[in-house]
């Protein structure tokens, strides 16, 4: 691995080529809060930011998406055109969620349109600086360590650490002034990280397969009844997750009833109408109690997908807690309470 450093003032030079070749996407502010955005000029770059709304995943799948266009039965063309971007300052969690939904995607019958503009994206992440005063990230997901991305930025006093971690990477070099680094300065990069992590403001207090284990062990108890008392099934812990991937196709016919567009949009397992199906002369919902879709989000993060990620299908970035009106989401406070019962 190829390590380099990055000075404050060589930084701004650094988006500036970044810039000129495309777009290059990075958390800017939006009022008190930030989102991944197109920038517009390199002094929009928040690498200070805690976190965003929505998850970057949202680069490679948008929250709604065309996906075919038609003028016939037998006329029609796609419209996923996939760009080259650089998605810039991407926290290592965030990278995680990346991570998940590659494997996601690339699964059984592989999305074309995911994977097209992944394959186009170039990522380039970068440490925490300020917490999210709901991120666990620190205690949860351990196992897995962030590998798609191409260089990663860590803030020391008066730059960055450069860490290039691909051939992409590789050929960014050729675009800022880096200096070599010292082995001083890769030391304090593995402290600063390392104390990112240990100072999460929340925390699960055992390890992921302990949780599977008790989570799995808790499917019949009245605790999701308890739990779940409050929520409002409105479905905003599942959107604002890194990695969640369901998502709904509709078809939208213009007037002639002869052409149209097919989209998609994503979807969330808290809602009632998503575990609503057609049956003969009605419809029927397999999980119509909202303690039922409530427990299936936790099975989801914590147990189902743990052998097909090495890991619980979770990297702790608080989006969830904050986006819940209800104050019920929280997965440190419903895991740690399955946990200590």
């Amino acid at each position: 691995m190829t390590t380099r450093f990055l000075s404050d003032g060589a930084l701004k030079q650094f988006v500036q080529a970044l810039m000129a070749k495309g777009p290059v996407i990075g958390p800017v502010a939006r009022k008190s809060r930030f989102v991944f955005a197109a920038l517009e000029a390199p002094e929009d770059l928040r690498l200070d930011y805690d976190t965003t709304i929505l998850p970057p995943k949202k680069l490679f799948f948008p929250t709604k998406q065309d996906l075919v266009k038609f003028d016939s039965p037998s006329s029609f063309s796609g419209c996923v055109e996939p760009k080259e971007q650089v998605l810039l300052g991407v926290h290592p969690h965030d990278i995680k969620g990346i991570d998940m939904s590659d494997k996601f995607y690339a699964a059984n019958i592989p999305d074309s349109n995911y994977l097209a503009h992944r394959a186009k994206t170039t990522i380039i992440g970068s440490n925490v600086q300020k917490h999210y005063k709901h991120a666990f990230f620190g205690s949860v997901c351990r196992e897995l360590k962030p590998q798609g991305h191409d260089m990663f930025l860590t803030r020391l006093k008066g730059g960055y650490l450069v860490e290039v971690r691909s051939k992409k990477g590789e050929e960014l070099l050729a675009l800022g002034k880096f200096e070599p680094a010292s082995r001083e300065q890769a030391a304090e990069a593995e402290a600063v990280n390392a104390a990112a992590e240990k100072n999460c403001p929340e925390k699960l207090n055992d390890t992921s397969d302990s949780v599977r284990e008790k989570v799995r062990a808790s499917f019949g108890s009245d605790i999701w009844n308890e739990l779940s008392r409050d929520c409002f099934s409105c479905g905003s812990c599942n959107i604002v997750c890194p990695t969640c991937f369901c998502f709904d196709v509709q078809d939208e016919w213009n007037l002639d009833g002869v052409s149209g567009v097919r989209s998609r949009c994503w979807d969330a397992c808290l809602v009632s109408e998503f575990s609503e199906v057609s049956v003969q002369g009605g419809s029927e919902n397999f999980r119509e109690e909202r303690a039922e879709r409530y427990r299936h989000r936790f099975m989801r993060k914590a147990v189902y997908l743990n052998d097909a990620l090495g890991g619980p299908a979770c990297v702790g970035c608080g989006r969830c807690s904050g986006a819940c009106t209800a104050d019920i989401a929280n997965p440190t406070v419903a895991i740690n309470t399955i946990m200590e019962r």
